[in-house]
């Protein structure tokens, strides 16, 4: 099985998570995308993320219906900051014969290097990166040494190009805090979810 991950805090999911999900599988032939939401994310260890049991719900009321979205709690049950080399490796062992697949942003791409033993990542894993349609194509040289040079030619020839989706999280909690509408940007079971909950107000 030819297997995507796609690893972030989904606090909250929202459509440019769907959309980008999507177009990685189509792009590449994915059999799957699994939603990995993490416990800690290395990067964001200074916020305080929304309960892993309500963003799980918010994740499961985005995918349900679609049975090549999947949702796996694995780094919500291991704890602790999500260290994706750790995750890649827990699935290797779960699924030795699938091919994975990592399902990056742009931004992500750049900051690669920094990540914990990105070499092992690479080998573990397919990079797939996602650019914004219309903009030049990536530069896979950022890797550098991390990765031999054919290996690089391969992630370049697999970057995804997505539509232009201007939808972050961070705007999505600025505008529930402030009681402003969320339609169009979250898919509306999430929305009513949000509101019910009254995630991310004061």
């Amino acid at each position: 099985m030819r297997r995507g991950i796609f690893g972030g805090s989904f606090d909250p999911v929202h459509l440019g998570h769907l959309i980008l999900a999507d177009s990685c599988r189509e792009a590449a032939g994915l059999d799957r995308i699994v939603f990995m939401p993490a416990a800690v994310p290395p990067h964001k260890r200074d916020r305080q993320l929304t309960s892993s049991q309500q963003r799980v719900e918010m994740l499961k009321l985005a995918i349900g219906g679609n049975e090549q979205f999947e949702l796996s709690a694995l780094e919500l049950d291991r704890g602790g900051v999500s260290y994706t080399v750790d995750t890649l490796r827990q699935l290797r062992q779960l699924h030795p014969d699938d091919e994975l697949f990592l399902l990056l942003g742009a931004d992500s791409l750049r900051d690669f290097p920094t990540w914990r033993e990105p070499g092992d990542i690479c080998e573990l894993a397919t990079l797939l990166v996602c650019r914004r349609g219309g903009l030049p194509p990536l530069d896979f040289d950022v890797l550098g040494d991390l990765v031999p040079e054919g290996r690089r030619e391969y992630f370049a020839r697999c970057q995804i190009e997505m539509p232009l989706i201007e939808i972050s999280s961070t705007d999505l909690r600025q505008r529930a805090a402030e009681g402003r509408s969320l339609r169009y940007r979250v898919p509306r079971a999430v929305e009513e979810y949000i509101r019910h909950q009254e995630l991310y107000r004061p």
